[in-house]
């Protein structure tokens, strides 16, 4: 079940940051597959350990750029990536610690969720700042 659809609308302009957009999409949509309930708790840690990993590369390559370009709501934009962060591990913990809470229920709506708001409104505003005239850091 995929749990995001790309949208134009994502892209922001610069090449590599695009292509982890869309294989991050790829790989949250393969959690949503794993929340199937014929799917355990160890292919969904599996993917959650998966997704934290390519955020936490994505996320530091993305605020590189931003500092590069002395982007002006870094602080903002950063707070947002490490609020994600925060909340993988915190799910990751939960579903490591056998959690009553029922993850499958809440565990897509809540990456999907994160996800699609990031994009339309933080890296929105950067793709912004990447159409101007002369910018370097397009690729």
């Amino acid at each position: 079940m995929p749990l995001l659809h790309w949208k134009d609308e994502y892209e922001i302009g610069i090449r590599s940051v695009d292509h982890e957009h869309l294989a991050l999409i790829g790989v949250i949509n393969l959690l949503g597959d794993h929340l199937d309930p014929r799917c355990g708790a160890v292919e969904i840690r599996g993917t959650l350990g998966e997704i934290c990993t390519l955020v936490a590369t994505h996320f530091a390559h993305e605020e590189s750029i931003m500092r590069d370009l002395g982007y002006d709501q870094y602080a903002e934009h950063k707070a947002d990536h490490d609020r994600l962060l925060g909340e993988i591990r915190e799910i990751q913990r939960e579903i490591g610690a056998g959690s009553a809470v029922d993850f499958r229920s809440q565990l897509g709506e809540r990456i999907g969720r994160w996800f699609g708001r990031h994009f339309e409104t933080f890296d929105a505003r950067l793709h912004a700042l990447t159409d101007g005239p002369g910018l370097s850091m397009r690729e």
